[in-house]
């Protein structure tokens, strides 16, 4: 019975080390959301659920060094929902990204983004007014635009130069108008057309060379947006698939290690047992 039970304390431990980078995922979605995704909405589920993570195997590893019962159904009770929960979060976020992407543009390195391409409860949620006020004011106080700008001896960038350059999906969705609308490039955030606005799409009127405007309106840019948090998500998605499956192997060889444990207990004399529930269980790491 010591070795399963140190079995399952080093699993536990295992386990507590894996809610270390579910943790750190939720982190640096904060962090993204606050000067690049501009859009706060996953990260504190899943720090939520790496805290849950640590919380559950501590009571594991003192269920298993004290030989307690309750604590050990309490870890597998609690991290099966955790594992469901890390299940449904991957789920969500690899569903609600799954549409949209940038456009190739010809003689462009960089591409184009369009709302059309995008649906979905992400897209609607993204495009409210109400969540779309905050997040394009995010874009502006972000200077992401501003920090566009490049000189190249002393002179404005040349069309030619910014023509090679590889955006972000927010770089090329709002600060820059679709590519469609013709229009002339006079520097990365000033364009410039000698017979107004041309193009069909809705988003060459909204264009401004204002720089407090730019095309922060434009469908373009909540494409870019949601071009920028696919990325995002789908990143931090990826990790946790990998923490996913060791954490149910974690799980499954964890039941296994409990099931034996009581199954020896009940083939043991009820006094041995009581004694040995006395002491507490040493845990070779």
């Amino acid at each position: 019975m010591g070795t399963s039970n140190h079995l399952i304390g080093f699993l536990n431990f295992v386990s507590f080390l894996l809610a270390v980078p579910i943790i750190g995922g939720g982190v640096w979605l904060s962090s993204r959301a606050n000067t690049t995704d501009c859009m706060k909405f996953l990260q504190w589920p899943l720090i939520l659920i790496g805290g849950a993570v640590m919380v559950v195997s501590l009571a594991g590893i003192a269920g298993a060094c004290y030989r307690n019962n309750f604590l050990m159904y309490l870890y597998l009770w609690v991290m099966f929902f955790v594992i469901v929960a890390l299940l449904g979060f991957v789920i969500f976020a690899y569903s609600v990204t799954e549409r949209g992407s940038g456009r190739p543009v010809m003689n462009r390195v960089y591409l184009d983004y369009s709302l059309q391409d995008y649906s979905g409860w992400l897209a609607d949620r993204v495009s409210t007014p109400k969540y779309w006020t905050k997040i394009s004011s995010c874009i502006r106080d972000s200077h992401v635009c501003r920090n566009l700008h490049r000189n190249v001896g002393g002179l404005p960038e040349s069309a030619d130069s910014f023509y090679l350059r590889k955006l972000t999906s927010i770089e090329s969705g709002c600060c820059k108008p679709p590519t469609s609308c013709g229009l002339t490039y006079m520097n990365e955030t000033f364009w410039t057309s000698d017979e107004g606005v041309s193009g069909t799409d809705l988003d060459c009127a909204r264009w401004s060379n204002d720089q407090q405007q730019l095309c922060y309106r434009c469908g373009s840019c909540k494409a870019g947006v949601l071009g920028s948090l696919k990325k995002s998500w789908r990143r931090v998605s990826i990790i946790n698939i990998v923490i996913l499956i060791i954490l149910v192997l974690v799980y499954v060889v964890a039941l296994a290690a409990f099931r034996h444990n009581k199954q020896l207990e009940n083939d043991e004399p009820h006094g041995e047992t009581r004694m040995e529930k006395a002491r507490p269980a040493s845990i070779i790491f």
